[in-house]
C-alpha cells in the first residue's frame, strides 16, 4: 500500500507545504492534485493521524466497515491507519491539510488545565468534526500562510498545530474523537496494538506497517503481539484474513477476487492457495 505521508511529501510541487517536526501542513492544490490519480480506487496508509478541511471537491473514504463521502466546507480527522480512497478524476480536491503524530496530541493535552474526561464512547476511523465559527476562522487564518512567498517560522506552525488540538478538545460536540485524544492519554498500550490490528488486518499491510501504527519497533511489536494473543502476527493476520474472506464469500456473496482483494491477500492465487489449506477447499466450491 502507498504510504500518504510520504506520497505527500514527495510532491513539493503539487502540494505547498510547512513543516514543524514530523507534523506537516500542506495545501493541495485542485488542478494539479488531480493529474496525480491514475485511478478511481487508491489505497493507502498513513502512520500519522490527518486532519483536513476541504475547500472544494470530493473524495470518499472507505474504511473497514463504513464509506464516508466527504465534500466542501468539511472538517475530517482521519485516525492513523489503512483505507481506501475513491477518487472524482474529473475534479480536483482543494484541502488545508494536517499530520498529526500521537505524541504530538499526548504532549500537547498533558500540558490542558482542564484534564481530558476518561469516560471512553465508540470512536470510528473516520470523525466529522462540529463547523463551529471558531474552527472556520483558525483554518482561514492558516490559509494566509499560504498566500505568502515566505515560510512561517516553525515555532509558530508548532503553536498553530497545538491550537488546533486544544481548540477540538474544548469543542463538547467534538465528543467522539475526544474521546480519541482521551484513550492516547489514558489507554493501556496492550489495547493500542489490539485496536490497530482489529482496525487494519483486512488491508495488506507489512508487519513493518503495523509496528509503526502501534508506535513500536518491529522486535517490540513481535513480542507484545505474542504476549497479547499467544501466536505470532503471521499466523493471527492469516486466520483473520481467511475467516473474513469466508464471510465475503458465503455471506456477502462476493466473487474470488473481491474476497481476495477485501480480506488483504496480495494476489489471488496467494489466497486460493491459503484458503484450500485452511478450509480443505476451494474459494469456487464455496461459490456453487
Amino acid at each position: 500500500m502507498v504510504n500518504f505521508y510520504d506520497s505527500v511529501l514527495q510532491h513539493p510541487r503539487f502540494y505547498r507545504q510547512f513543516n514543524c517536526s514530523d507534523s506537516l501542513i500542506t495545501v493541495f492544490n485542485c488542478p494539479l492534485e488531480a493529474r496525480l490519480m491514475k485511478s478511481k480506487f487508491a489505497s493507502l496508509w498513513s502512520q500519522y493521524n490527518y486532519l483536513f478541511y476541504v475547500i472544494e471537491g470530493r473524495k470518499i473514504w472507505h474504511t473497514a466497515d463504513k464509506a464516508y463521502d466527504i465534500g466542501k466546507d468539511t472538517c475530517v480527522f482521519v485516525r492513523k491507519g489503512a483505507w481506501i480512497f475513491e477518487n472524482f478524476l474529473e475534479q480536483g480536491f482543494c484541502v488545508v491539510l494536517f499530520f498529526i503524530p500521537d505524541e504530538f496530541i499526548y504532549n500537547t493535552l498533558k500540558s490542558r488545565v482542564k484534564p481530558l474526561s476518561k469516560e471512553f464512547m465508540q470512536y470510528q476511523p473516520v470523525m466529522v468534526l462540529d463547523s463551529s465559527d471558531t474552527l472556520a476562522a483558525f483554518f482561514l487564518s492558516v490559509s494566509y500562510y499560504f498566500a505568502g512567498t515566505q515560510e512561517p517560522d516553525r515555532s509558530l506552525l508548532e503553536l498553530k498545530f497545538k491550537e488546533l488540538i486544544l481548540m477540538i478538545a474544548d469543542n463538547p460536540k467534538n465528543g467522539e474523537l475526544v474521546s480519541y485524544f482521551s484513550s492516547l492519554m489514558n489507554e493501556p498500550q496492550h489495547l493500542s496494538l489490539q485496536r490497530v490490528m482489529d482496525d487494519n488486518y483486512r488491508f495488506n499491510l507489512k508487519l513493518e506497517q503495523f509496528a509503526q501504527l502501534s508506535n513500536r519497533s518491529l522486535a517490540t511489536f513481535k513480542r507484545d503481539f505474542q504476549k497479547i494473543y499467544d501466536t505470532t502476527p503471521g499466523k493471527w493476520l492469516l486466520e483473520k484474513r481467511l475467516d473474513l474472506a469466508m464471510r465475503l464469500l458465503v455471506d456477502k456473496g462476493n466473487s474470488i477476487s473481491e474476497a481476495s482483494f477485501g480480506s488483504g491477500f496480495e494476489s489471488v492465487s496467494h489466497f486460493s492457495r491459503s484458503f484450500k489449506h485452511r478450509f480443505g477447499m476451494s474459494p469456487s466450491s464455496v461459490k456453487h
